[in-house]
């Protein structure tokens, strides 16, 4: 009898194993896209220490206060995005290791597979840690344009409002 043809075997164990590893692919696609949008961020934080820094230079005493508040702030952002930045490649990283490890083991040994759960794991948990990071960041941001703007508003606007 004719029927379909039979698929070789080794044939399918590689597809599989490129199905499966093409995966972890899409997340590391997704992480290069947040790295990009930290890089973006922490350049816009150091243009404004840039600013600031030269604004304190030419500024009055009590000006500098209000300049050093603001440094303070922009630290704490840069300090959130480097951190974003950090877990972002450490789950780029823990990504390439769990697709690595899929073409060497192809999921035949235990030992493979924990070290697959494993950096795949790693790689969620920092994910969503960069994420965390990148939104304490944005709150930060988001804190410190409403209280500049607070503070350019004269009381008299802000009762007016």
């Amino acid at each position: 009898m004719l029927g379909p043809p039979i698929p070789d075997p080794s044939l399918d164990l590689v597809a599989h194993v490129i199905q499966v590893a093409l995966t972890p692919i899409f997340l590391l696609s997704g992480i290069a896209t947040l790295l990009n949008v930290f890089a973006t961020r922490l350049a816009r934080v150091a243009d404004l220490v840039a600013q600031i820094t030269k604004a304190m230079e030419q500024a009055e005493l009590d000006q500098c206060e209000d300049l050093g508040r603001q440094l303070l702030r922009l630290r704490r952002r840069s300090i959130a995005l480097d951190a974003a930045v950090v877990l972002g490649a450490i789950a780029a990283a823990a990504t390439c290791t769990s697709v690595f490890t899929l073409f060497v083991g192809a999921l035949r040994n235990a030992t493979v597979a924990s070290i697959l759960f494993t950096a795949f794991g790693l790689a969620i948990v920092c994910t969503i840690s960069a994420i965390a990071a990148f939104t304490a960041e944005m709150m930060m941001a988001g804190s410190g344009v409403r209280a500049e703007v607070a503070r350019q508003q004269s009381p008299e606007q802000i009762r007016g409002s």
